[in-house]
C-alpha cells in the first residue's frame, strides 16, 4: 500500500516539509523481542528510539507543527520507555504502539489542528508574473489544492481524521492502525470510508489521500 504523497506534502503553517522517514523494515517479532528485553536491560531501549523516533516526530510535526513534535515526539517514548515491560506483543507490533501512544497526545491539540487546517484554507494565493510564470503557475495550482485539502480535513470528524492520517502520513497498514488505536479492522475500514468520502465530497469528487494501489 503506497500512500499518495499530496496529503503528505501539504503546506501548512509551522508544519514540517521534510521528505517523510521510510517506514522501518524489521520484523515485529524483532521489535517486540527487543523491547522486552529491556525490561531487564533498559539500554536496550535505545535501539527501539532510535530506529522509530524519526517516524514519530515527523508524524506529529506534520499535523501539529514542529515545536510541538519536539516535546510531544519526546513524550511519546518516555511513555513508551514506562510502560515498555506492559507491551503485549500478542496485541500488536511495537511501531504501531508507538503511534497509538503518539496518537493520544497529539488528541489534546485537536483544537489547535483544525484552526491551523482552517487558517491554511483562508490563505490568499500568490499571481503568476514575469518569466517565471509556468513555475508560479504550476506553484499556485499546487497552493490552491493545499487550501481546499486543509478545508476538507477540517470537516472530517476527530476520529475519522486520526485514522486517515495515521494511514496517509504514518503509512500506517490497516492492521497497525487498528492496533494503534484499539478498535477492530473493519472500524478501521468504515471510518477511513467516512474520511476520504468527505474529502472527495470537498474536492470535487478527487481524493489525494487515497491510495495509488486501491485500498
Amino acid at each position: 500500500m503506497t500512500p499518495d504523497l499530496a496529503l503528505a506534502t501539504l503546506a501548512l503553517p509551522g508544519r514540517s516539509l521534510a521528505t517523510p522517514t521510510a517506514p522501518a523494515t524489521a520484523a515485529p517479532y524483532e521489535d517486540a523481542s527487543i523491547l522486552e528485553a529491556s525490561a531487564r536491560e533498559p539500554d536496550r531501549f535505545t535501539l527501539i528510539f532510535d530506529r522509530y523516533f524519526p517516524q514519530v516526530h515527523s508524524y506529529v510535526a506534520r499535523r501539529l507543527g514542529t515545536d510541538i513534535a519536539d516535546d510531544l515526539a519526546s513524550e511519546t517514548f518516555l511513555i513508551a520507555f514506562r510502560q515498555r515491560a506492559r507491551f503485549d506483543s500478542r496485541s500488536g507490533v511495537v511501531r504501531a504502539w508507538l503511534y497509538g501512544i503518539a496518537t493520544n497526545l497529539i488528541r489534546r491539540h485537536r483544537r489547535d489542528e483544525v484552526r491551523a487546517w482552517r487558517a491554511t484554507a483562508r490563505l490568499p494565493l500568490p499571481t503568476a508574473s514575469g518569466s517565471h510564470e509556468e513555475r508560479v503557475a504550476q506553484q499556485v495550482t499546487a497552493q490552491a489544492t493545499s487550501g481546499q485539502l486543509a478545508a476538507a480535513l477540517a470537516k472530517v470528524s476527530a476520529r475519522d481524521r486520526e485514522v486517515l492520517m495515521l494511514v496517509a502520513l504514518g503509512e500506517l497498514s490497516y492492521d497497525e492502525v487498528a492496533a494503534a488505536l484499539g478498535i477492530a479492522y473493519g472500524t478501521v475500514c468504515s471510518r477511513l470510508s467516512r474520511a476520504r468520502r468527505v474529502v472527495r465530497e470537498n474536492l470535487g469528487h478527487t481524493d489525494p489521500t487515497a491510495d495509488r494501489d486501491g485500498d
